[in-house]
């Protein structure tokens, strides 16, 4: 049977409009937090007020008072969990504090306000011990990991970096900083959960970039069958990568549910975020250059100092880029972490890539400086043939045509002398971008209805970022239908296996599993006669086999930027004037969504290299900066207008759409690009994050 006698016009490529676009505008879209179970409860957590130490006492006499209270769950009564290779999740288990802010009670009631006052009620008392929060490179307890985050070898050396280094006719050694990072999704954290006692089924609505792992997660901790456990995330305001694991909220909401017999909605403050969901950990970058006169490269060693909690090891890759980067016959690139009293760092838009690139950006724009060459000229002069640090052929790579196009439109030789308008200092920049192209197993089902109509079900995530549009648009073309014909079924531990939203895999992974289950149906149905039955036809697709083959390929997408900034000498302020960036990453599957996808990165990176950072205080061992009075990201008015291209590259060595992962590759090289064109501008180079007004003044002494 012929599914589509006329053949529409190709959906991939074109702009479509977001498919639940109405439902968010309107408010129909439900969030985890907005799911009005009948007799609902509240709980709030409460977070411990030493950086380390012990529970002694918890005195739940004047919380348990107050009207509408329900119950104060602690470390001696809480439900007890089952294994889990998450400590951080261990929550309410045992009376040990790892780090402030760590959840030490739970208040149960009526409304939101009521557990609110219920948790300023509970009365905790400690045995407090000494705590060390303090990263810095020379720290005793530093150590080389085996691996780091993605799981790449902490420790990679090809050839002699340190001889190279020291024989090179021209040489940079710098040092560099970046703080504590946080993502600040727009939704917090939030959970609602329901035990069905009569059924023995827990349901989860969950604020998640991956229902499926919080599935298998919770039925490990709560000792039931992972199919007796639906999770739900059908709509997701914002990640950035802390909700791409369970975190301790999910399970507190579930405990109080088992505990009240009751459905039990928890949504996390802002100010609670950063020390219970991930942030990124401070990197100390040393980034050693060596070339000859003519800019090529005969040594690169980038070495990376980071934190990670006492609680589980996390560390941020921060040196992996530069094992791709460039052709140096000398490369080191390695990675030292420090445990401290401190929350658990984890994933944050890019990690490994954002920090990393940041200095080796940098850094390389030092090197042009100090050998007079143009920046985009230096980062040609050192395109590699081949992966620098494995020597793979690479899939496509077509770095040198962003930098060219980028430097055309950005009009980068008519820019490139300093000028001054009155108090503001005036220069550009450019950085390079590249971000790693990951696929996971991922499983799809695609059904054929009697009514003409298809209907493609895979537990992908949709974070905000068009996945369920883009999803139908790959199924419509696949089946060889108009993309009004597809209805897109996501965000439910019901649906056939789909990886975590992470790595920019997303589209790659459930994207391929929605080709392949669409193109099997439509073969099905072309050996079929007579009309659809009234339950449909169905056909499943799984990529496991597919997606865990080894490339022989190194697969990356690659990007460059470009950044005009004014430093005002009289107040400190930066200011970007304008932000252009040019990426090889596939094929664009959505132009609409695409181009909302780099700029959001590029307005991250922006964030980062001007206003974003956080603090951690030594006395009392906590971020200062834990909300969005004090976090500052950007608004409106510190965005430009930011222009955004991509090259039409066409990679047969990735998946049936030819995407590369897009999420990302924003974010990642455009803190250099400005902190490039402040030097430029100014004639000062800061190597600390973020180029606040005390530093600049600072710099112009």
């Amino acid at each position: 049977m012929d599914p589509s006698p006329a053949a529409p016009a190709p959906s991939l490529g074109s702009p479509a409009t977001r498919l639940e676009g109405r439902e968010k505008v309107t408010g129909r879209a439900r969030y985890a937090a907005e799911y009005a179970l009948p007799d609902r409860a509240y709980a709030w957590p409460v977070p411990a007020t030493v950086a380390r130490g012990r529970v002694t006492a918890v005195d739940t006499a004047g919380a348990l008072a107050l009207p509408g209270v329900l119950a104060v769950l602690t470390p001696y009564d809480a439900p007890r969990l089952g294994a889990s290779d998450d400590p951080t999740l261990r929550v309410l288990q045992d009376p040990e504090v790892p780090h402030r802010g760590w959840y030490v009670a739970l208040a149960v009631a009526e409304t939101p306000e009521a557990a609110r006052a219920a948790a300023a009620a509970v009365h905790v008392r400690y045995d407090g011990e000494p705590h060390d929060c303090v990263l810095h490179t020379g720290h005793p307890a530093a150590y080389t990991p085996e691996q780091v985050n993605g799981g790449y070898p902490a420790h990679r050396e090809k050839g002699d970096a340190a001889a190279a280094f020291a024989a090179a006719p021209v040489r940079v050694d710098c040092a560099y900083a970046v703080p504590p990072l946080h993502n600040h999704p727009m939704e917090p954290h939030a959970a609602t959960a329901h035990w069905d006692a009569d059924a023995g089924t827990l349901t989860v609505y969950d604020s998640s970039q991956g229902s499926g792992f919080v599935r298998s997660t919770l039925a490990a901790l709560f000792d039931l069958p992972a199919d007796r456990v639906s999770v739900v995330s059908a709509h997701v305001g914002g990640a950035f990568g802390c909700k791409g694991t369970p975190r301790p909220h999910v399970v507190l909401a579930v405990m109080a549910a088992r505990h009240t017999g009751r459905p039990v909605t928890i949504a996390l403050p802002r100010r609670h975020l950063a020390a219970v969901v991930g942030h990124r950990a401070p990197t100390l970058h040393r980034v050693r250059l060596g070339a000859r006169t003519d800019g090529t490269l005969t040594a690169l060693a980038h070495e990376v100092t980071t934190h990670t909690s006492r609680v589980r090891e996390f560390v941020e890759q921060a040196a992996v880029p530069a094992r791709v980067m460039y052709a140096a016959p000398a490369l080191l690139t390695t990675h030292r972490v420090v445990p401290l009293d401190v929350p658990t760092p984890s994933w944050m838009r890019a990690p490994g890539e954002c920090p990393g690139m940041y200095a080796l950006e940098s850094a390389m724009d030092e090197l042009a400086c100090a050998l007079g060459i143009d920046p985009v000229e230096l980062r040609v002069r050192n395109e590699p043939d081949a992966e620098p640090d494995s020597g793979h052929p690479f899939s496509s790579r077509h770095l040198v045509e962003c930098l060219r196009e980028g430097a055309t439109r950005f009009d980068w030789a008519a820019h490139r002398t300093p000028r001054q308008d009155g108090p503001l200092l005036i220069g550009t920049g450019v950085a390079a971008a590249t971000y790693p192209v990951y696929v996971a197993p991922s499983s799809a089902r695609a059904h054929a209805l009697p009514d003409g109509t298809y209907l493609v079900q895979t537990n992908a995530t949709d974070l905000g970022t068009g996945a369920r549009t883009v999803l139908a648009q790959i199924a419509a073309d696949a089946l060889r239908v108009a993309l009004d014909r597809v209805t897109v079924e996501i965000g439910h531990s019901g649906l056939p296996q789909g990886s975590v939203a992470g790595g920019s895999a997303g589209t790659a992974s459930w994207g391929w599993a929605v080709h392949d289950a669409c193109t099997s149906l439509v073969a099905l149905l072309a050996r079929r006669s007579g009309p659809i039955p009234e339950a449909g036809v169905s056909v499943p697709a799984d990529t496991t086999a597919s997606a865990k083959q080894k490339s022989p390929y190194a697969r990356h997408a690659f990007g460059a930027h470009f950044a005009e900034v004014q430093a005002d000498t009289v107040t400190g302020e930066v200011r970007v004037r304008r932000l252009l960036g040019v990426f090889a990453a596939g094929r664009i599957l959505n132009p609409l969504t695409a181009r909302s996808q780099f700029v959001g990165g590029m307005v991250m990176g922006l964030g980062m290299a001007l206003t974003e950072h956080s603090t951690m205080d030594p006395a009392f061992g906590d971020f200062t900066e834990n909300d969005l009075a004090s976090y500052h990201v950007p608004a409106h008015a510190d965005v430009p207008d930011i222009e955004v291209h991509w090259l039409d590259e066409h990679d047969k060595h990735l998946n049936p759409m030819g995407s590369k992962g897009i999420g990302e590759i924003g974010i990642v090289g455009t803190a250099a690009a400005i902190g490039n064109a402040f030097h430029h501008a100014t004639g000062r180079r800061i190597r600390e994050l973020p180029l606040t007004p005390d530093r600049v003044l600072a710099a112009l002494g």
